[in-house]
């Protein structure tokens, strides 16, 4: 049974890494042949060779997910209704998330107007506010569980696509998200009931009104969001200085309802329970206590799950559970691995894009170790001191345990997340998080002051922890990772076991991998997909520039620390050796702040005044181990005129070797290309372009076109963006070219080496879930 539900698992996972769905008769027929062949054998007795029966249930896996994914592709926006108004009649199904000027939240959809609109079931809407605070929403708060009318445009799931990225389509797909978008302003958005009744919206309900209490007893209180965290799961009021904390501790997962807190109150659930029927004889006559206990705690996990909000990594918690409740209950000892694959079968029947989400792999790693070594041992001591040993020993598996995982999805480790979470998870799990919940069940203030009295403990010994460095290092292969998967096999071995200690020698390639970086006289020029903005990364055998930092998405937000930084710590760029940020617009600079407080910068250019470093002037020229950068614009003296855009001064960079070259031109308009023209028209000519201002109607002349002669342009832009980039008359402009856009293609990579060869990270990486992208000029939801 045990291989069987691997294979099954394996297929299932093959099936997500897929570009497109296998058609429904194969589906079917895989399905009706793997389960006749499986059954007919089971019912004659035969046995059917293991290597046949593995395949079945791997096909199985493959036909059972692609079975899924069919019915929830079906569940789709069409291209002819992107970016129109529509008005919609549906239901707050969840609990609003503010965010700066807005809130956002998932929309059941009930009717549609006009009646001949398709749309998905549910969707993600975003509800702006007007230019000025409650311009157009006063006295039109959001509640879960109401019913309105709304006038809304949308468009289909699409996120920014870099490697090693959140992959946000993969997040909707998951959640059943179909569409996103927006509430118009002036759409005469209306609330018709205030209240729907159904279970999952009054859960919602209940949620909204404890997260008010929390909030009306702790107001102003630098952790409260946290304690709301770990009640309800919503992670709104945590700040991105909090969350940086606990990435630098490792105690990331105690911070939000995870798989740890569920299980944890579910077993103080199931022991008071037990303790309390024991007390009462008809009680153990009528129900024996375990069974009682079982049943306590699963309906304790159950609750807490959905007082969460059922997300995605509590219902996976619950259905583990689950199958653990109904092997106790049933009197029938499992043994731990099959229960933990039950529990695997379980997750994948019903949501199989699970094994997209990293929290997946590390959940069940981690119960994984825990059962390994956490079995009975000879010679095990059952007083405190074998308690304490056991403790540790119990920390040492997770955290080394996890650790090809971690690098191989997170590039970065906490070398205090084992002292960290020794302190953390007791004090979390058994004190911060119980007294979070009673208060939410009792709303007695003095139950909230004390839990974050203690919480304010816990964060301050995190801050003193804090102190120590993060272990980052280059993403691991694959093959690194699973041989290092194996050494923490064979290092957990029990004690006595020859050789363990070749365990390590199996983890020394993932932790010691090598930045992958082009051989002497080569360079390699990524355009990453940042949206409507910009941020190219060059490298070459030795150094890395950064050309512009990408956009500002909200006043916590930027492309800095979610795009580019992870890109750079992923890829083994610990240095930056010149920053040049081109010019102040927010979707080339706003990332700056976060990419300087992450790595070291040995030169920074720019034509910002405020920003510390050089000013970019053309005639700046310097050689990095056989490859050649030059700026062309704009000139010294251009700083001491009256200039009225911003944009006139973008700094524009020519990367050239023996094997090409690419122009980098920012922001730069007619009148900048013109000067170009005029003043520097031999060192033009390129290879590869970058288009001027995201192909906007204020660039790209004809002449400009002609002088540089690109083979191959590159528009970065964003899906839908307002501004509609690039223009239509633009792109006519470069017909004859190979086009490229990163709001179509993703992250598009240059090779400067033995010729010039572009690919792009869609292309490369493309999965079924990611629709063709199209109408990109229009405006965007």
């Amino acid at each position: 049974m045990r291989l069987k539900i691997i294979a099954f698992a394996i297929g299932v996972a093959y099936l997500q890494t897929r570009q497109s769905l296998p058609a429904l008769p194969l589906v079917v027929a895989i399905l009706v042949g793997a389960s006749l062949l499986l059954f007919c054998a089971g019912r004659h007795r035969q046995r059917v060779r293991p290597a046949l029966s593995t395949l079945c249930w791997a096909l199985l896996g493959v036909a059972w997910a692609a079975l899924l994914a069919g019915q929830r592709l079906q569940e789709n926006l069409p291209e002819a209704w992107e970016g129109r108004d529509v008005e919609l009649v549906g239901v707050v199904a969840s609990l609003p998330q503010r965010f700066e000027g807005g809130e956002r939240f998932e929309f059941a959809v009930e009717s549609v107007d006009p009646a001949e609109a398709v749309m998905p079931r549910r969707i993600m809407l975003s509800w702006y506010h007007g230019r000025r605070d409650g311009e157009w929403r006063q006295g039109l708060a959001l509640r879960p569980a109401e019913r309105w009318r709304f006038t809304v445009r949308l468009k289909r799931p699409h996120g920014n696509a870099n490697p090693y990225g959140f992959d946000y389509e993969a997040w909707l797909f998951e959640r059943g998200l179909r569409a996103t978008g927006y509430v118009r302003p002036h759409g005469g958005a209306k609330r018709l009931d205030d209240l729907v009744l159904r279970p999952g919206y009054a859960i919602e309900r209940l949620r909204e009104v404890i997260r008010a209490s929390f909030q009306e007893v702790l107001p102003n209180a630098p952790y409260g969001g946290i304690l709301a965290a770990l009640a309800i799961g919503d992670q709104q009021a945590i700040s991105a200085a909090q969350w940086r904390l606990f990435r630098q501790t490792g105690v990331t997962h105690l911070m939000s309802i995870s798989g740890l807190h569920v299980t944890m109150v579910a077993a103080l659930f199931a022991g008071l329970v037990g303790w309390l029927w024991r007390r009462s004889e008809r009680l153990m006559l009528s129900l024996p206590a375990p069974k009682a206990a079982i049943a306590a705690g699963w309906l304790a996990a159950c609750g807490y799950s959905l007082l969460a909000g059922f997300a995605v990594p509590t219902q996976r918690t619950l259905y583990m559970l689950s199958v653990v409740a109904l092997a106790l209950w049933s009197g029938r000892n499992l043994g731990a691995s099959r229960s933990l694959l039950l529990a695997l079968l379980l997750v994948l029947l019903l949501d199989p894009w699970a094994v997209l989400a990293p929290g997946f792999w590390l959940s069940f790693a981690a119960v994984g170790l825990l059962f390994f070594v956490g079995t009975a041992r000879l010679g095990a001591d059952p007083g405190w001191p074998g308690l304490l040993a056991r403790w540790g020993a119990t920390q040492w598996a997770v955290t080394i345990g996890t650790l090809p995982l971690l690098l191989l999805l997170f590039q970065q480790f906490s070398l205090v997340s084992p002292l960290a979470n020794a302190v953390a998870i007791p004090v979390v799990s058994f004190l911060i998080t119980p007294l979070a919940l009673l208060f939410a069940i009792f709303a007695w203030p003095p139950l909230l002051q004390l839990d974050h009295w203690l919480l304010s403990g816990l964060m301050g010994f995190l801050e003193w922890l804090a102190r120590w460095p993060l272990w980052q290092q280059p993403a691991p292969p694959l093959a690194a990772t699973l041989l290092a998967l194996l050494g923490v096999v064979w290092l957990l071995l029990p004690r006595g076991f020859p050789a363990r200690w070749l365990g390590l020698c199996l983890l020394l390639p993932a932790l010691f991998w090598p930045a992958a970086r082009p051989p002497p006289g080569e360079a390699w020029v990524d355009v990453l997909d940042v949206g409507q903005g910009l941020a190219v990364v060059v490298r070459t055998a030795e150094h890395t520039l950064l050309y512009d930092t990408g956009p500002l998405y909200s006043a916590e937000s930027d492309a800095g620390q979610r795009i580019v930084v992870p890109y750079l710590r992923a890829t083994g760029v610990e240095r930056i050796d010149t920053l040049v940020v081109t010019h102040r617009d927010t979707d080339h600079s706003g990332g700056v702040v976060a990419v300087q407080e992450a790595l070291p910068i040995g030169r920074t250019l720019s034509s910002l005044p405020e920003l510390p470093g050089e000013r970019c002037a053309a005639g700046q020229a310097w050689e990095w181990d056989g490859v050649r950068f030059s700026m062309l614009h704009p000139q010294a003296d251009d700083y001491q005129r009256k200039v009225v855009r911003n944009n006139n001064m973008s700094c524009v960079l020519r990367v050239e070797n023996a094997f090409g070259s690419v122009l980098l031109t920012s922001d730069i308009e007619a009148r900048d290309e013109q000067a170009l023209l005029a003043r520097t028209p031999e060192m033009l000519p390129s290879d590869v372009l970058l288009v001027p201002h995201h192909g906007s109607a204020t660039s790209s002349t004809a002449d400009f076109i002609a002088a540089v002669g690109a083979r191959d342009v590159i528009f970065p832009v964003g899906y839908r963006n307002r501004f509609h980039h690039p223009r239509p008359d633009i792109v006519e402009r470069y017909a004859g070219r190979r086009l490229w856009r990163t709001d179509a293609d993703g992250a598009i990579r240059i090779s400067l080496g033995k010729g010039v060869v572009l690919s792009s990270y869609r292309a490369e990486r493309r999965r079924y879930w990611q629709g063709a992208v199209a109408a990109r000029s229009e405006e965007s939801p």
